[in-house]
C-alpha cells in the first residue's frame, strides 16, 4: 500500500481537501501509475457541483493526467514500470461490439454504459480516513498514485514532457478531434467555434489544420481573442456586442451560415444557436460541450429537416489506446502546438485556487 496526497472532493459543493489516502496495490489485469502532471477540465468541475450523472461521493476527481507506470498486477502485458503513460478516461476494452467496429470510439466499459466509480470488480484502491473514496472515470488523476485497468492506459513516447501532454488525455484530443474526426473539416470552409476555452481552442487548432478559411470564434469573454487569433480564429464575435441573436450575426457574416459549428460550452441555447448558425443543407454542427445531467433541449425540427447534420462527439472520436500514443508522436514532431492551452502550473497543494481560475475565465 502507497501513502500519498490526493485532493478528495468528500461532498457536493465543498471545496476539495489535500488528504493522505491510501492506494492499493493493482489486482490481476490493473496498473498502478504515479501520476506527475494533471490539467484542470470544466468537467471536474461539473463533478464537484453535482452536474456529472451517476457519480458516488467520496472521490477523487481528475481525469487528465500523465504519469509514470510504477507497478502492475498479474496479466498485464501492454506497459511496464517505468513507461511512460496516460490514463484513459474513455477506455478501450478492444472486445466489446463498439471496440470491434473500426468507426467508433466509444466501449461499453465507459461510464455512460455503466458508472466508473469502482473499478471492474466493485471495489476500491482508495481508502482515507478509514473510509473507502471512489473512483473517478476510473483515472482520479487529483492522486500521486492511482490504479486503472490497463485497458484505460496507453504507453507514451519516454521523450513526452509528462507536464505538457498531460493535456492530450482529455481536453486537446476532445477539441481537435471533433474537427478532424467528428465534423471532418474540409480546406476551404467556414467555421463557428462557440466556447473557446481550452477545449474550443484545441477545435480551432483542428480546424486550422483542416484548412479552414475563416474560423470564427464565439465567445463573451474578449480576454480569450487573442488566443483564439493566434491558433487560427480569423474572427472573434461577442454575442453580447449584438442587440440580434448570434445566429443571426453568423449567418449576416458569412451569407447563408458556417459549414461547421461546434458548441464547446454545454448549454441548451448555445447548443440551438450553434445548430441554427450552420447552412440550412450541408451544414454540420457538433456537440462537444457536456450539458448538466437532465438536460434537456427543445428545438425546430425544421432545423434538420433541410438537411442540416447534427452529431455529438465523445473525446474527439478518437479511438483512446490507439490513438493518444500517435498524437503524443505528432506531438513531439511539433505538428501542433497544445503548450498554448496551459495558462497556469500550480502544485497539488493549490488545486482549489486552480478552480478559481477557472471558474474566473482565467
Amino acid at each position: 500500500v502507497i501513502r500519498c496526497r490526493a485532493a478528495v472532493a468528500w461532498a457536493v459543493g465543498k471545496p476539495l481537501s489535500v488528504e493522505e489516502v491510501e492506494v492499493a496495490p493493482p489486482k490481476a489485469g490493473e496498473v498502478r501509475i504515479k501520476i506527475v502532471a494533471t490539467g484542470i477540465c470544466r468537467t471536474d468541475d461539473h463533478l464537484l457541483e453535482g452536474c456529472f450523472p451517476k457519480v458516488d461521493f467520496p472521490v477523487i476527481p481528475g481525469h487528465e493526467g500523465a504519469g509514470i507506470v510504477e507497478s502492475v498486477g498479474d496479466g498485464v502485458t501492454s506497459v511496464k514500470p517505468g513507461d511512460k503513460v496516460i490514463p484513459l478516461c474513455l477506455p478501450q476494452c478492444g472486445e466489446c461490439s463498439f471496440c470491434l467496429n473500426p468507426e467508433s470510439n466509444y466501449c461499453l466499459k465507459s461510464h455512460i454504459s455503466e458508472p466508473q466509480n469502482l473499478l471492474p470488480d466493485k471495489t476500491s484502491r482508495f481508502t482515507c480516513k478509514g473510509k473507502q473514496i471512489h473512483h473517478f472515470l476510473w483515472v482520479s488523476t487529483f492522486a500521486e498514485y492511482t490504479v486503472v485497468p490497463e485497458y484505460a492506459v496507453a504507453k507514451i513516447d519516454a521523450a513526452a514532457p509528462l507536464d505538457k501532454v498531460c493535456l492530450l488525455g482529455c481536453g486537446f484530443p476532445t477539441g481537435y478531434g471533433a474537427a478532424i474526426n467528428t465534423a471532418k473539416v474540409k480546406p476551404g470552409s467556414t467555421c463557428a467555434i462557440f466556447g473557446i476555452g481550452g477545449v474550443g481552442l484545441s477545435v480551432v487548432m483542428g480546424c486550422k489544420v483542416a484548412g479552414a478559411a475563416r474560423i470564427i470564434a464565439v465567445d463573451i469573454n474578449k480576454d480569450k481573442f487573442a488566443k483564439a487569433r493566434e491558433l487560427g480564429a480569423t474572427d472573434c464575435v461577442n454575442p453580447r456586442d449584438f442587440k440580434k441573436p448570434i445566429q443571426e450575426v453568423l449567418t449576416e457574416m458569412t451569407g447563408h451560415g458556417v459549414d461547421y459549428s461546434f458548441e464547446v460550452i454545454g448549454h441548451a441555447d448555445t447548443m440551438t444557436a450553434a445548430l441554427a448558425s450552420c447552412n440550412m443543407s450541408t451544414g454540420v454542427c457538433v456537440m462537444v460541450g457536456v450539458p448538466a445531467a437532465g438536460s434537456v433541449i427543445s428545438i425546430n425540427p425544421m432545423l434538420l429537416l433541410s438537411g442540416r447534420t447534427w452529431k455529438g462527439t465523445l473525446l474527439g472520436g478518437w479511438k483512446m489506446r490507439d490513438c493518444i500514443p500517435k498524437l503524443v508522436s505528432s506531438y513531439l514532431e511539433k505538428k501542433f502546438n497544445s503548450d498554448l492551452l496551459i495558462t497556469h502550473t500550480l502544485p497539488i497543494a493549490k488545486v482549489n485556487e486552480g478552480f478559481e481560475l477557472l471558474r474566473a475565465g482565467k
